[in-house]
């Protein structure tokens, strides 16, 4: 609660958000809000504008219309190298690894909010460099350890397991130490096993550091298995969202459509509710 006893803002907001590229409408008046240490999905088919929202997020694609808030904050016009100062990462759907750079200096490159020594002191090699340089690579390090990749931080990425290379992305996103994490399709390409270490990591993280999550997923059982609400998105439209018991309800399938009879509105014996639009 804040001093004069209001509920914070969630820690990001989209109002009625609308894209359209040309006669192509990406995205058609979504709402939708991730409260603070909450883990909120979107799913859908390809093409439901999913990733486009996430861009939008990042300011990487600027809406025809609507607003997108950052704990309350309307943003207008920002990029997407100003996420970090936001306490916002993004994972992206490619791993987006430096294949030269050993784990730890890939994770190293994430911390865009921790000191850097500077090219000349590095080249100069100061002192104050080194130190600064040590403590990075410490952190980073310590920050490879939350995801069980410690022994592999002298490796380059390329001798890792996909699934290890998509925690080596999560550990580059950690490293910011956001308040806010934006995940596109972390599941892609991942076994039953891997989706289940993951998505006992991101809960661990989430009960540890009071972290919010947005994740954007195709793979509909891992997303409601972790989060705490879940968003459908179809052809651009916000289709239903609520629990993801809940949101089971109306027999969404991996295409995002509707397949269990009825319509209107589901409720479970808590009186939550999924809203159908």
């Amino acid at each position: 609660m804040t001093a004069a006893g209001s509920t914070l803002p969630p820690l990001l907001e989209l109002r009625d958000v609308r894209v359209a590229f040309g006669g192509l409408t990406a995205l058609d008046g979504v709402s939708l809000s991730v409260p603070r240490g909450r883990v909120v999905g979107v799913i859908g088919p390809a093409g439901a504008g999913k990733t486009t929202m996430l861009d939008v997020v990042c300011g990487r694609v600027r809406p025809t219309s609507g607003e997108v808030l950052v704990r309350g904050i309307s943003l207008h016009g920002h990029r997407p190298q100003q996420l970090a100062s936001l306490g916002v990462a993004r994972t992206l759907q490619r791993l987006g690894l430096f294949s030269h750079l050993t784990v730890a200096e890939n994770v190293m490159a994430g911390a865009v909010r921790m000191p850097r020594a500077g090219f000349l002191p590095t080249l100069l090699a100061l002192p104050r460099a080194d130190r600064r340089e040590r403590a990075l690579r410490a952190r980073a390090l310590a920050v490879l350890d939350r995801v069980g990749l410690a022994d592999t931080a002298d490796l380059l990425p390329g001798r890792l397991s996909h699934g290890d290379q998509k925690r080596v992305v999560l550990a580059r996103a950690l490293i910011a130490e956001p308040s806010l994490l934006l995940l596109d399709e972390p599941a892609a390409g991942l076994s039953a096993a891997e989706m289940s270490e993951l998505s006992a990591q991101l809960a661990t993280l989430r009960a540890a550091d009071a972290l919010s999550v947005m994740l954007v997923e195709h793979r509909v059982d891992f997303a409601m298995g972790l989060c705490d609400d879940v968003v459908v998105l179809d052809s651009g439209r916000l289709i239903a969202q609520g629990p993801p018991a809940v949101v089971a309800l109306g027999a969404f399938d991996a295409d995002g459509d509707g397949d269990g009879g009825g319509g209107g509105e589901a409720g479970d014996a808590d009186g939550d509710e999924v809203a159908h639009v």
